[in-house]
C-alpha cells in the first residue's frame, strides 16, 4: 500500500508542478504571481519532481519553440523526427540540455518574462542532487516493497517529468481525437482525462495556446483550471483575462 501511494502522488503531484507552474505560468505566463509566491513554486517543483526538476527557464523557452515550430525540423520534440519512444526522449535531453548550457541559442523572444533562478535552477538540476533523489526512492523501496516487480517502478520515479512529458509529445501527437483543424499533428488522448490533469488534451492547446482552460466539450475536464480559479479568487496567482477566452 505504502508503494501504490508513494508513486500516485509522486506522479500527480509531479504533474501539477510541470502543468501549473512550468507549462501554464512560464510559458504561456497565463496568470501571474508575486516573486514570493514564484519561488514557493520553485521550491515545491524540486520536492515534487525529484531528479527529473526542470528548469522553468529552460522548460518555457522549449515549449514556446514547439508552439512556434509544431512538426516542424525546428520542433524541438516532435514524433515526426524520431522513430520511437526513446528516441524522442532522448533527442529531447539533449534539446533542454543544449538550451540549458546555451550550446543551443534561441530567439530573445522565446525568453521573454520567463522565471529564472539561476542558482537554485543549478542546484536542483545538478546531477549530484538526481543522484541523491534517486537513491530516496530506492531506500523507499527497499522499506516497503513487499515484492520485486516494484523496484521496476524507481525508473519511472526517476525519469517522471520526462515520462510526463513524452506521453503528450509522442501519443498526442500519435493518437487520439481532434477538436480543431491545426496545422500540426496535435491530439486530445481521450474524452476524458483522469491520468494527465488535462495535459491530455494537446489539440485544444494547441489551438487556443494562451487558454487556461484546456478543456472545451461538455465531457472534457481540467482538473487544474479549477485549482487556477481558486487561487485567483484567493489572491495566490491573478489570471490574464486573455487566458479565460
Amino acid at each position: 500500500m505504502e508503494i501504490l501511494i508513494f508513486f500516485v502522488a509522486h506522479w500527480y503531484l509531479s504533474l501539477f508542478a510541470q502543468s501549473f507552474f512550468h507549462h501554464r505560468y512560464s510559458a504561456h505566463q497565463m496568470f501571474t504571481m508575486n516573486k514570493f509566491t514564484e519561488k514557493i513554486f520553485f521550491v515545491f517543483s524540486f520536492i515534487v519532481q525529484g531528479s527529473s526538476y526542470m528548469s522553468p527557464k529552460v522548460y518555457g523557452a522549449m515549449h514556446r519553440m514547439h508552439h512556434a515550430h509544431a512538426d516542424t525540423e525546428k520542433d524541438p520534440h516532435s514524433p515526426k523526427y524520431s522513430n520511437n519512444v526513446i528516441k524522442l526522449m532522448v533527442k529531447t535531453y539533449h534539446q533542454f540540455k543544449g538550451v540549458q548550457d546555451k550550446t543551443i541559442e534561441l530567439k530573445d523572444a522565446f525568453y521573454k518574462n520567463l522565471p529564472d533562478w539561476k542558482w537554485f535552477d543549478k542546484m536542483a538540476g545538478s546531477f549530484f542532487v538526481k543522484l541523491l533523489w534517486a537513491a530516496v526512492y530506492i531506500l523507499f523501496y527497499i522499506k516497503f516493497a513487499t515484492a520485486w516487480w516494484m523496484f521496476l517502478l524507481v525508473p519511472i520515479h526517476v525519469l517522471m517529468g520526462p515520462v510526463h512529458g513524452t506521453i503528450v509529445n509522442w501519443f498526442a501527437h500519435k493518437i487520439g481525437y481532434t477538436n480543431h483543424d491545426i496545422d500540426n499533428t496535435s491530439k486530445n488522448l481521450m474524452p476524458f482525462d483522469p491520468f494527465m490533469l488535462g495535459e491530455g488534451y494537446h489539440n485544444n492547446h494547441h489551438a487556443h495556446g494562451g487558454r487556461a482552460n484546456f478543456a472545451e466539450k461538455w465531457y472534457e475536464i481540467d482538473p487544474i483550471y479549477p485549482i487556477i480559479r481558486l487561487f485567483d479568487w484567493i489572491g495566490i496567482i491573478k489570471l490574464n483575462p486573455v487566458a479565460l477566452k
